[in-house]
């Protein structure tokens, strides 16, 4: 009997023991997102150029002259360095403008720091993310999708991890977190946390389908996470 009461409370502590240990382990994963650096500096702006370039594949110096994916991008990372880093108001008063017509034209309405470097927006048409969601390096994201706040609760955003892909016309909303190296399916609607990563999710409301993750799917432009 004692025997049993001493192997039950040993049990018990190491469940809750592990429970802590995939806690904290959640939380240092959400960290990374929620607490990465933004473009602070020139050479900061420089990576996240050089990232973006070899997560979206491109090949020619000159891209730049009629690759309007790419055009954007530049346009985004010019805003947020401009922005962060407090430079000449004229320049960035010209960014600004020039980002917001490229962005009506192709059909984002994408704020400035919400991704990390390494994004790879894979066609134009409707993409609209929320000012305050925060999503990590190398997201891989398709058209028709919406990352935003819970109805009445406009503080609730998405926190996505690194190394995620987003297909075509998967929602994602509320105070969510997925983790890191996370496949969301086309159409699916995501309004619950996934913060462990590493899976497939699809389906309305989104459930794990999988256990593959994205590694190996795509190429990374920050290869630091």
């Amino acid at each position: 009997m004692d025997e049993d009461l001493h192997s039950g409370t040993r049990l018990r502590g190491c469940y809750l023991h592990l429970q802590c240990k995939n806690s904290e382990l959640r939380q240092k994963r959400m960290s990374t997102v929620e607490g990465r650096a933004l473009i602070r500096s020139y050479e900061d702006y420089r990576r996240y150029l050089q990232a973006d370039r070899i997560a979206l594949g491109v090949r020619s110096r000159w891209a730049f002259l009629y690759d309007e994916i790419l055009q954007f991008q530049r346009l985004l990372r010019k805003v947020e360095f401009l922005t962060n880093c407090k430079k000449n108001s004229v320049r960035r008063i010209i960014a600004v403008y020039r980002f917001r017509k490229i962005s009506i034209r192709l059909g984002f309405s994408i704020p400035i720091n919400v991704f990390g470097p390494g994004l790879a927006i894979l066609h134009y048409g409707t993409i609209v993310v929320n000012s305050g969601a925060r999503i990590g390096s190398n997201c891989r994201i398709h058209t028709g999708v919406n990352i935003g706040a819970q109805l009445g609760k406009g503080s609730d955003v998405p926190k996505i991890g690194n190394n995620c892909y987003i297909g075509p016309g998967a929602k994602i909303f509320g105070g969510v977190e997925i983790g890191d190296n996370t496949a969301i399916g086309a159409n699916a609607v995501v309004n619950k946390s996934f913060p462990d990563g590493n899976v497939t999710l699809g389906g309305i409301p989104a459930r794990v389908i999988s256990e593959k993750s994205t590694s190996g799917l795509f190429i990374h432009g920050d290869n630091s996470v």
